[in-house]
């Protein structure tokens, strides 16, 4: 089974040709996953030009791989956005959620796209291997306090499917991404605006301010940094170091199957477990469909990734046994020191958007929002509450030094590790290791047809020695969750240059 996600199986994108000349624009937005491809669209609609860069193709990679839950409810619960930041925070924190989804609501309608978008209820349920007690008083708490703030729960004994006790949040959605990017990006170019595939941003200069590819040069008067791992931009070393230090990249796993018809409420579900498990179900003719997810570890920080897909399976057949999956791919989230996305300018003229954990979809869509009104100088209601350079970690300071102690362990770990084997005949088909050849170690990988690719282990971001993810056919940095495909290269940031090509050994 490929690692294809369902979205990507199931709708055929727009292609758009690469840059070929020089052009200038009002902005370029670099990233056409849902914040880049928003904020182009909405950019447009201002009568300003724009130039969207994807170095792939559109839909980028996480938006492609999301589950695509439009949902207000964060990762964080809200009693515990409450105790840490008080009562209008965590209000405006749901606000911005629920902002995104109704510009999402209208844009489909104003549009008239065929995206699937439903208005669903979203259940909040304890986890199996909860103390009831206790989550049920967490659960009564987060219902109570999302009823005082103004947003629809109700509490209840049973969750449909699942049987537990939990809350029902009211006024949720969920739609298919790339069908829903797709239309926008085609409302995208023309009367002066651009969108280019296959373009990567190589260089941004300040003065003029401009965005330079590999051959043509792109100026500009403002720039949107939408690639969900923020380049470095406009930012020195230091500073764009020390804002990555402050992201953390999970890789979390997706399993898709069919199921059969009304054995399950459409809507979306999340328990209450570390890390959580989350479900969606869409119904179709004849057959209803169901997306379930979790596994979620640290990018590259584990070795058997294969394993993660076997206990989903195992956990999707005990719910449904009569699942029949067909796909199952990866995604990445970013979660940040105090559990809110950054979003906002990070230098003159640069807005950036990251941190999404995992409500991608909505804090995207508001990250376009948010980039937009920088842009046009307007105020923005969350410009403070996700403001890109605070400093103020309530609570937070402890879980900031646990998070980034990893950094120096797995550098100085990796670095000093003995290699896999020290001969390609090790390598099997299909396969990736870090082999010792002619005193160097390399990244090795031979595809299905024998032909090996040989490059340098050394991610390109800040040196960390990448490990092979054999049910991705992927290689991910340790470190700050940098991945690359089995030839080395980018598929996701916050590196920004492909693993270096290595000649093969002579013999």
């Amino acid at each position: 089974m490929d690692t294809k996600s369902y979205w990507r199986k199931s709708t055929a994108l727009p292609r758009f040709e690469k840059l070929k000349s020089d052009c200038k624009v009002d902005v370029v937005v670099i990233g056409a996953g849902i914040t880049g491809i928003t904020a182009a669209y909405l950019l447009k609609k201002t009568g300003h030009t724009v130039a969207l860069l994807e170095r792939g193709r559109l839909g980028g990679f996480d938006t492609s791989n999301t589950t695509a839950h439009l949902s207000c409810v964060t990762d964080v619960r809200l009693h515990e956005l409450v105790h840490t930041f008080g009562k209008e925070t965590a209000r405006a924190v749901w606000d911005g959620g629920r902002a995104a989804i109704d510009l999402i609501f209208n844009n489909v309608g104003n549009e008239s796209i065929d995206c699937e978008f439903t208005w669903v209820s979203a259940y909040l349920h304890a986890s199996p291997q909860s103390e009831a007690k206790k989550e049920r008083q967490s659960l009564e708490k987060d219902c109570q306090i999302a009823n005082e703030l103004g947003f629809a729960a109700q509490v209840l004994e049973s969750v449909p499917l699942f049987n537990r006790f939990g809350v029902k949040f009211l006024h949720q959605a969920k739609f298919h991404p790339l069908k829903y990017l797709a239309a926008l990006s085609r409302n995208s170019p023309g009367d002066g605006s651009h969108v280019f595939e296959n373009t990567e941003s190589v260089e941004i200069q300040s003065e003029p301010l401009s965005v330079n590819t590999e051959r043509n040069r792109i100026g500009c008067s403002y720039i949107v940094l939408a690639t969900h791992n923020p380049l470095m931009g406009k930012a020195n070393v230091a500073s764009a170091t020390l804002f990555q230090t402050k992201l953390f990249l999970y890789t979390s796993y997706v399993l898709g199957a069919k199921i059969p018809a009304g054995i399950a409420t459409e809507a979306s579900f999340w328990d209450t477990g570390e890390p959580y498990n989350y479900l969606r179900i869409d119904k179709r003719r004849g057959f209803d469909y169901a997306i379930f997810g979790g596994e979620d570890h640290k990018t590259g920080q584990v070795k058997e990734t294969a394993g993660a897909y076997a206990r989903l399976e195992k956990k999707l057949i005990r719910l449904i046994p009569a699942a029949k999956i067909d796909s199952r791919w990866s995604g990445q989230v970013i979660e940040t020191v105090d559990g809110l996305p950054y979003m906002g300018e990070s230098a003159d003229r640069q807005f950036v958007a990251t941190g999404f954990a995992g409500n991608g979809m909505t804090f995207g869509t508001l990250g376009a929002m948010m980039a937009v009104d920088a842009f046009l100088k307007r105020k923005n209601p969350w410009q403070k509450v996700f403001d890109v350079h605070r400093k103020k970690v309530i609570g937070g300071a402890w879980d900031y030094l646990r998070e980034n102690k990893d950094y120096p362990y797995y550098l100085v770990r990796d670095w000093l590790a003995g290699a896999e084997g020290k001969s390609l005949r090790s390598l099997r088909r299909n396969e990736g290791k870090i082999l010792q050849l002619d005193g160097k170690k390399v990244a090795a990988y031979r595809d299905g047809d024998g032909k090996v690719s040989l490059c340098s282990p050394v991610c390109t971001h800040l040196k960390c020695i990448v490990g092979w993810n054999d049910a991705e056919k992927t290689w991910d940095c340790p470190c700050h969750g940098s991945r690359f495909a089995a030839t080395g290269e980018i598929l996701t940031g916050p590196a920004e240059e492909p693993l270096e090509k290595i000649s093969p050994p002579d013999a």
